[in-house]
């Protein structure tokens, strides 16, 4: 058993970890220069995440034939996101506020560099409401592609479904052929997955060797904040709603424990996407709810980064003295709800989106705040991706059941059977 346990890609992951920060703590700038692999890996899921969710949200569409239905369970799931990321960003401020992480350090806004934030907020100048709705239409049908921008990719895939739901024999010939793309897409998954490990190693390496063990100390307060509130949320309102949906959180959690693996070694919730539509289907739900939901899910659910942006919001206007009216923080969450949902598709998506929504309280926080937690920000991206990733795991499984589109005979079966029950590495056949 032990001798064949490095064959299994979970253990790979593992240990690809513990070997990264320990390079990392020992031998710091050799450790900086292992960043290109963990940036490799991730460019090779991001390579493939676009084509992935457009055939996914396509034949998910077309599957359900009644466009009605689509558009019901479309509605359930929006309704869903934004219930659950306004708890999200209400006890991210909760706990903030209470917790004070950045009372004490007594900064002074002239002492900020602007330098460090000036790309994230030329960026964020950008983030007005019109030019956030104007930005989910891309510039053609295959620059969504080009640009890898998530909201537009989720654009074209309904349209085209739409379309070709209503063209009848063509539409049905295009199906098929999108089905048998769908089983190169997920072997070309299965072959990135394998470099997994390399790009854990990459990731965590640099991390450490950046900004070492030590460093965490200063902040060490607002990321164990951040780690409990995600904790929280997760075993607290997550656990209720699973129980709702009539399943056990804690045994959804072994069963994609592989998946939260990687999304902690990587920092990225995308990484997990493409085995996570498998998996869930796997569990009962689906397929055409599972190519809706989930990716919709990672532009609309992002609960963790919800809960990311109001603490750093909080935490610097305490960090710099500045005082927030309760006016002030129902302004916060209520900008928040709408730039939390553009973080997917726009490059440095924590900065810029902390600072557009920074900028919209009257000029009482200034936006260079935003360089106190650059330093920490790696190393609180693993709560917000894993908790992103298992809220929109969850989402699923609740619009699933709650649409009558979940097996959960199979779901228990599933269940039993655990993470070392292996997935096919191709996408189910067309049924």
């Amino acid at each position: 058993m032990w001798r064949d346990a490095y064959k299994n890609l979970y253990v790979q992951v593992l240990v690809a970890v513990a070997v990264g920060i320990t390079l990392g703590h020992f031998d710091p700038q050799l450790g900086e220069r292992m960043k290109p692999f963990g940036d490799g890996f991730i460019n090779l899921v991001k390579m493939v995440i676009g084509p992935v969710i457009f055939v996914t949200i396509v034949v998910g569409m077309a599957r359900m034939g009644d466009l009605r239905h689509s558009g019901r369970v479309g509605l359930k799931a929006l309704i869903y996101f934004e219930v659950l990321t306004t708890l999200a960003l209400v006890i991210g401020l909760v706990v903030a506020n209470l917790a004070e992480p950045g009372t004490g350090l007594e900064i002074h806004p002239g002492d900020l560099d602007p330098k460090k934030t000036a790309s994230y907020v030329e960026a964020a100048k950008e983030q007005s409401l019109v030019a956030f709705l104007l930005g989910i239409i891309p510039k053609s049908l295959v620059s969504a592609f080009v640009d890898n921008n998530l909201l537009q990719v989720l654009l074209v895939a309904v349209l085209f479904g739409v379309a070709m739901t209503q063209s009848g024999p063509a539409g049905r010939r295009v199906l098929d052929l999108l089905d048998e793309l769908s089983q190169v897409l997920f072997k070309i998954v299965a072959l990135v997955m394998r470099a997994a490990p390399i790009g854990a190693f990459g990731a965590m390496a640099f991390a450490i060797g950046k900004f070492g063990l030590g460093m965490l100390v200063s902040l060490g307060w607002l990321m164990l904040c951040v780690y409990a509130t995600c904790f929280v949320f997760v075993f607290g309102v997550l656990g209720l709603v699973a129980r709702w949906s009539g399943f056990s959180l804690w045994r959804f959690l072994v069963y994609i424990r592989r998946e939260i693996v990687l999304v902690a070694g990587t920092s990225s919730s995308e990484s997990a996407l493409p085995r996570l539509l498998l998996r869930l289907e796997h569990a009962g739900c689906d397929r055409s709810v599972v190519g809706l939901v989930l990716p919709t899910g990672y532009s609309f659910n992002l609960d963790g980064t919800c809960i990311y942006l109001t603490m750093a919001s909080i935490f610097i206007a305490q960090a710099v003295g500045a005082e927030l009216t309760l006016h002030d923080e129902l302004v916060l969450l209520g900008v928040l709800l709408l730039t939390s949902k553009g973080a997917a598709g726009i490059t440095g998506a924590g900065f810029t989106t902390l600072i557009a929504t920074l900028g919209a309280l009257a000029g009482k926080v200034p936006v260079e705040g935003v360089a106190l937690v650059i330093g920490v920000d790696r190393f609180m991206s693993e709560a917000r991706a894993i908790t992103n990733v298992i809220g929109n795991a969850v989402a699923t499984m609740v619009v699933a059941r709650w649409e009558g589109l979940r097996d959960d005979a199979k779901m228990e079966a599933a269940f039993a059977a655990g993470p070392q029950d292996a997935l096919p590495e191709t996408a189910p056949a067309p049924t």
